[in-house]
């Protein structure tokens, strides 16, 4: 039976699960579409009346589901905020672990979603959408994501982790009238059964050498069996969890879905999955590599250092030709993931709070970027092509402005944001002798800045296309985008409170392995 305490710290949790079912029953008895098959069993037959109240009734109940989605991220971050979270407590007979680190990632976490939801609230109203379903799942993934970040058990984490990937695997594909959209979520779908394999099979082989599944419990077994010895079991066990969470965050060399599901699901959904899965997935390897791998530092450290400089590389140099403004992103994402795990290289508190002030950057920029490019439509249609940015400025100046801000941001062009990102970030390998991976990095980071600033010379300098404005940008969207990029620009001016918060989330995770 939990106690108070146990239910007050996942009073979150709680908010979701209680909405996230709430809104599936109203979405599946709300009065929506009902069409009358025909009497030879041979079609659907419509008349102009019944599409149009049919297109009423399917908006009204999207309305509701999306409204009711981002009121339920607004409630749950509501309760996270002012909790004051004790160091390293277990709740629930030791299967989950409170701490700052895991409350501040559960925060990024929705907030990042709460913004996806919030930019993707005119997609969602589209009557032709007609899929209640989309914020709900996008409720179910967030639930799993929080436990992945809490979990102190293997069970746990796994069971987290499946909650997150099956709701994942149908927001990639619910496109469901494109043939992109479904391939994506089947490849998604293949490769993620695959990642989530190599995951288990890793899990086995630490609680077949370990017989434990509580985290500490592994650790003090690898810490005093064999002389001090490590067996080469529980090291197979640790290569094959990093290369299966690899996957989730898009890791090179497992990065192969990310352009095929960038571009093939739709834009909000790309926005979601360029955010709040990849701060769940850091969160998850950042608490196994200390408390569980923390013998193993040095051989955890080889794989990063390899798995961070190939992600740089490869994700720089592959989007320098890409034509699609979605597949871009998506390289350029994956070259973010190596900056993000240069700090995971380092193994100490510093280090760690590298990371997460990266990836507290990461998410503004990302939702701000994706934000300008959903208010990208032309006659209702998205805009796709880098050849569509063309004379962006002339005919939406503010809309130019702001994604010039987050172009030069991930570029890491000072006074931005994204420049005390990668500051950190490359302090941190230079202070933990990781000279060759802060070189790699720094020359990652020279040639991004090439298609970066290709996207503003299109912008600025190319003459515009001449096939009309752009349609008028939703209200809700401009408020993302002026937000975030807000939030860029005044960084340099308060950094101090952030970078002290996220540096006590990662004390507090390598105390609690002491």
């Amino acid at each position: 039976m939990p106690h108070l305490h146990d239910i007050i710290y996942l009073l979150p949790e709680i908010i979701l699960l209680l909405g996230a079912l709430s809104l599936l029953m109203i979405g599946a008895f709300m009065r929506g579409e009902k069409i009358a098959p025909l009497a030879g069993g041979g079609g659907v037959k419509t008349t102009m009346k019944d599409e149009a109240t049919i297109a009423v009734a399917a908006n009204r109940k999207n309305w509701l589901l999306a409204g009711g989605a981002m009121l339920v991220i607004a409630l749950a971050l509501m309760a996270s905020l002012p909790q004051t979270v004790p160091d390293g407590n277990e709740i629930l007979s030791g299967m989950l672990r409170i701490d700052r680190f895991g409350h501040a990632v559960k925060i990024f976490i929705l907030i990042g979603t709460g913004f996806s939801l919030l930019v993707g609230w005119r997609w969602l109203m589209r009557a032709k959408a007609a899929m209640f379903e989309l914020p709900v799942l996008m409720l179910f993934a967030v639930i799993g994501m929080t436990q992945m970040v809490a979990a102190n058990n293997l069970i746990v984490l796994f069971l987290g982790l499946e909650l997150q990937n099956l709701a994942l695997y149908v927001l990639a594909s619910s496109q469901r009238e494109s043939r992109r959209s479904s391939e994506a979520g089947l490849k998604y779908f293949v490769l993620g059964a695959l990642s989530s394999g190599l995951l288990l099979y890793g899990m086995s082989l630490l609680y077949g050498f370990t017989g434990a599944l509580n985290y500490d419990a592994i650790a003090n077994n690898i810490a005093t069996q064999n002389g001090g010895v490590m067996p080469y079991g529980i090291l197979i066990g640790m290569i094959f969890i990093i290369t299966g969470i690899g996957f989730k965050i898009s890791a090179v060399p497992f990065h192969m879905w990310t352009p095929d599901v960038y571009e093939g699901a739709p834009t909000p959904i790309t926005n979601f999955f360029a955010v709040v899965p990849k701060l769940a997935g850091f969160a998850v390897i950042m608490r196994l590599l200390v408390e569980v791998f923390g013998e193993f530092h040095v051989e955890a450290g080889q794989i990063l250092v390899v798995l961070s400089m190939a992600s740089m590389v490869v994700g720089s140099l592959a989007a320098i030709n890409q034509r699609s403004i979605k597949r871009l992103m998506a390289y350029s994402a994956i070259s973010h993931v190596g900056y993000g795990l240069i700090g995971l290289a380092g193994n100490n508190a510093d280090a760690y709070a590298a990371t997460l002030v990266y990836l507290g950057i990461y998410v503004p920029m990302t939702l701000g970027t994706f934000g300008c490019i959903l208010a990208m439509t032309r006659g209702g249609k998205p805009l796709d092509e880098l050849s569509d940015l063309a004379g962006l400025a002339k005919y939406h100046p503010w809309l130019a402005a702001a994604l010039a801000v987050f172009m030069f941001s991930m570029a890491g062009i000072p006074p931005l944001a994204g420049f005390f990102a990668k500051f950190y970030i490359f302090r941190s390998a230079i202070d933990n002798n990781l000279i060759a991976l802060a070189v790699v990095g720094v020359l990652s980071s020279v040639v991004s800045a090439y298609y970066y600033c290709r996207i503003i010379k299109l912008i600025y300098f190319d003459p515009p296309q001449a096939k009309g404005a752009l349609d008028p940008l939703p209200r809700e969207v401009a408020w993302v985008i002026g937000l975030t990029a807000m939030v860029i620009l005044w960084f340099v001016l308060w950094p101090n409170g952030y970078i002290d918060w996220v540096r006590h989330a990662a004390t507090d995770l390598w105390k609690g392995s002491e």
